[in-house]
């Protein structure tokens, strides 16, 4: 069992001699791990670190003013809208690899640039184990490991050797809120990897409200206290429907939620049939692009959490 409080002095103790007195930004997403890495950076450098939080137009609903709620007032923060810049470049991009590789670099762009601005010569990043562990295995890659040539920022990642449940206790000990701590993951990628097929503005926004839907449900009935994770999958296939006494023809969406440790493995566990019903029910009522509502019960392996 690893040892919180040691490892949070030594980590500390390690940015601090990495760092000395240069700039540091890092890529704060509002999830456990690069929020840790945050909290972990600000204790051993304190104003010499700037958290960056780039709002790409993927994220879900209301989460960038929750993510600016949260830290405006705890870290040096600063919010760059980035929508139309990752929105265009992922335009037409339809393969998922080629996606994550795009986001990927645009993201490291996005923080050069600020660099430059700030005086940065550092990025630290909240890269955990999977995320290297599949990369490495050829899996599926991930966005703070794809980097592009010439890099200028030299990079730090404290939680490397981490898992997401030990990254958690770190979190605690940190005394992070527990919205943060228990928050379920959420891809570097965002909803670019939740909207099969070419990525929309309009995509996007559809299978963020019926992303939003199936969250307030968990939560009410309390189902996210034993779930990994829970979301909607807007696939790129258009199905029949009827909306009144009219034919129509929208989109199908899978729900996926899961359980895991690790998110080494995952088991889709049973759901109560009468909540699975009422949120298709209301994605069709809420959301009338979609006509098709369809329920994920492949467990990792042979699957992996996210369609892409």
């Amino acid at each position: 069992m690893m040892d919180t409080a040691k490892f949070i002095e030594e980590s500390i103790e390690n940015i601090k001699d990495e760092v000395k007195d240069e700039k540091v930004i890092i890529a704060l997403s509002g999830g456990v791990d690069s929020s840790v890495a945050s909290v972990l950076a600000s204790e051993a450098i304190g104003d010499q670190l700037e958290a960056i939080f780039v709002d790409h137009g993927l994220l879900r609903k209301d989460e960038a003013k929750q993510v600016e709620d949260t830290f405006k007032d705890r870290l040096n923060f600063k919010l760059v809208d980035a929508q139309d810049e990752f929105i265009e470049a992922l335009s037409g991009i339809r393969d998922p690899e080629k996606k994550r590789e795009i986001i990927g670099h645009k993201f490291i762009e996005v923080f050069e640039r600020e660099a430059k601005k700030s005086g940065a010569t550092f990025l630290l990043q909240g890269t955990i184990a999977p995320d290297w562990i599949e990369s490495e295995g050829n899996i599926k890659s991930h966005h703070n490991l794809t980097l592009p040539d010439g890099l200028e920022l030299k990079i730090i990642e404290p939680l490397r050797e981490l898992y997401k449940d030990e990254v958690r206790e770190v979190g605690r000990s940190l005394n992070l809120p527990d919205a943060i701590v228990d928050r379920q993951p959420f891809p570097g990628p965002g909803l670019a990897v939740r909207v099969l097929g070419d990525v929309t503005a309009e995509k996007l926004r559809i299978c963020r409200e019926a992303n939003a839907i199936l969250n307030e449900n968990v939560e009410a009935e309390g189902l996210d206290k034993d779930l990994w994770q829970y979301f909607v999958v807007l696939t790129d296939s258009k199905v029949t429907g009827v909306k009144g006494d009219q034919r129509d023809f929208g989109y199908l969406v899978v729900i996926r939620m899961v359980q895991s440790f690790d998110a080494m493995t995952a088991n889709v566990p049973d759901i109560p049939w009468p909540f699975l019903h009422k949120v298709s029910q209301q994605i069709t009522a809420n959301v009338p692009e979609i006509t098709h509502v369809s329920l994920s019960l492949s467990n990792k392996p042979p699957s992996t959490i996210e369609f892409e």
